[in-house]
């Protein structure tokens, strides 16, 4: 303490000497303690004078959600295990008897259970004796008998059959109950056979194809006297069909090739039967090759088809014509809905077993010609509402040239028989159906249609419906108790008549008389007995509405029938 006082007063006389600039030297002795030294220890390094600015972060909110799932459930498959195949019955036999002396009979056969062969026959025999009140005589029979084959290999099938059928019926429409039968009798024979080969190779680089073939031959009652067998309808008719088909990828390519030879002859050639019969002779081939190529995206849920259609008409003159084949659609939903559109058109042959058999009261001296429909238009959407409920909605427009209408003939008959008119017009047609099942012990489905035509020559679309409604339904109860219902449907038909009647309008110069409403309930029961025996009620036009079903021919009342069944 004393040597710091002391070094405080020399350090002040030594300022005052400086001030008076007078050199002033102390002499002072004393004791001062040295810090000790110590080493360091940390290695030097550059302090950057340059501060680093940290990055800003913002980080996101931390929100949590949390997304519902829902499975849906699939039922489980039940499979079923029995010691043994249920056994199989050859042999099939259905008789039963209706009101109107109306006998039924039917027999099949089929081979037994196998990996290679099926084999078959099937015999039908329906006839009626009844009467309409009012009219000529309506009986009629119906006879069919059919041999059936298949060969099933590993690569390929070979299928066969051999139908032969043999129908009689009265052209009954005229309102006079004292007409002979025999002079209205007429019959239809018709032996068709079928054959078709068809690969089935599951490599995908292999071409599969099929070849078919059908032959026809189509005769009509043969007249009473025999310098005039040839005026009746005489038609011979062979199909050639080929198909092929390669998927590379994901494309198919496919081609169908179609050959159609039709034979018509009613009489001689260059003859008449009277001034207004004459003989025709027509012979009718097309020849129709339809390359496509389809193509699937998006896992197989969109498709698209795009071809042509070429169409050769060898008929009265040679014509060539090409007609789209196109389609797409999509699956929506896990096919939930599928929207669909596409076009298509091609020729349809008219053949004179096709017509009798939509109207079999139609002459035979007819100039016929082919259906060309040159463009038709459809699009729609179909789907499941659920694992039980199906449905369809589709619209479609075409264009059809050559439309065979059927129209009371008064020239060559008596007003019982009809003929033919072609005609241009556009079709459209609005449909919509739905289906119900609950596994095999209820089946409901329904389809409804709504039609419009408009014609180039003829006022009205002759005897076509103008709306349709067809429903059917079966019910299976403790398999023992089986229902079955049908129900058809049909108005807006109008048919061309030749003079002013009831329910007649004019219109063009053209008669036309409006149809009944057809509103045909059929009904049917069936108890099973045993695995082997059953018996059946069969209850037709169960509103006993003796409806026209074309101009001038009424349809039989309330028909009843019943009869058993027998497997063995």
């Amino acid at each position: 303490m004393k040597s710091n006082i002391l070094f405080i007063i020399a350090l002040f006389l030594t300022l005052q000497a400086v001030g008076q600039n007078d050199n002033v030297t102390i002499i002072y002795t004393g004791n001062r303690e040295v810090e000790k030294a110590y080493r360091l220890t940390t290695h030097p390094k550059i302090i950057d004078t340059v501060l680093s600015i940290p990055a800003t972060e913002y980080p996101l909110l931390s929100l949590h959600y949390t997304a519902p799932i829902t499975l849906d459930t699939v039922q489980p498959a039940l499979i079923k295990i029995d010691p043994k195949l249920q056994q199989l019955y050859h042999f099939y036999a259905k008789a039963g008897i209706g009101n109107n002396i109306m006998p039924l009979g039917e027999f099949y056969y089929n081979g037994a259970r196998s990996r290679k062969f099926n084999y078959g026959v099937h015999l039908k025999h329906l006839s009626s004796t009844g009467k309409i009140s009012g009219y000529a005589p309506a009986q009629f029979d119906r006879n069919s008998g059919k041999l059936f084959g298949a060969i099933n290999e590993k690569n390929y099938t070979l299928t066969g059959d051999v139908e032969y059928q043999n129908n009689g019926f009265n052209y009954y429409g005229i309102p006079d109950e004292t007409i002979s039968r025999d002079s209205i009798a007429q019959r239809f024979s018709d032996i068709e056979g079928n054959f078709r080969f068809a690969s089935h190779k599951k490599d995908s680089a292999n071409l599969n194809y099929a070849v078919g073939l059908t032959y026809s031959n189509f005769l009509s009652k043969k007249p009473l006297i025999d310098s005039l067998s040839k005026w009746r309808a005489q038609e011979n008719y062979v199909a050639l069909k080929g198909e092929a088909s390669y998927r590379l990828g994901k494309e198919i390519f496919e081609a169908d090739l179609d050959v159609k030879y039709n034979d018509y002859r009613y009489g001689e050639a260059d003859s008449a039967l009277t001034l207004l019969d004459s003989g025709i002779v027509l012979n009718n081939t097309i020849i129709s090759l339809k390359p496509s190529i389809t193509t699937f995206a998006k896992n197989n849920r969109f498709k698209a088809k795009i071809g042509v259609d070429v169409t050769l008409d060898i008929a009265s003159e040679n014509q060539l014509s090409l007609f789209p084949l196109a389609e797409v659609k999509y699956s929506l939903f896990n096919d939930l809905f599928i929207p669909f559109a596409g076009a298509r058109g091609g020729v349809h042959q008219n053949r004179f077993k096709t017509l009798s058999r939509t109207n079999e009261f139609v002459l035979p001296n007819i100039n016929m010609q082919n259906e060309n429909t040159s463009i038709d238009l459809y699009f729609g959407i179909k789907g499941t509402l659920s694992k039980r409920i199906g449905f369809n909605v589709n619209a479609s427009f075409a264009n059809v040239k050559n439309k065979a209408l059927f129209v009371t003939d008064t020239l060559f008959s008596m007003g019982n028989q009809f003929g033919i008119i072609f005609d241009t017009m556009n079709i459209t047609t609005l449909e919509g159906s739905i289906s119900f099942q609950l596994n095999e012990k209820l089946k409901v489905d329904g389809i409804g249609r709504y039609y419009s035509y408009q014609l180039r020559n003829n006022t009205y679309a002759w005897n076509l419906p103008q709306f349709q409604i067809l429903a059917r339904g079966s019910y299976n109860l403790f398999d023992k108790f089986l229902v079955n219902l049908d129900l058809n449907f049909e108005g807006g038909r109008k048919a061309l008549v030749y003079a002013e009647e009831e329910n007649t309008t004019e219109e063009n110069n053209q008669f036309a008389k409006t149809l009944g409403f057809i509103a045909d309930v059929n009904l049917g029961l069936e108890y099973r007995y045993n695995k082997r025996i059953s018996a059946f009620l069969q209850c037709n036009n169960f509103a006993a509405q003796r409806y026209n079903r074309w101009y001038n021919t009424p349809v039989q009342g309330f028909q009843v029938m019943g009869g058993v069944t027998f497997r063995f």
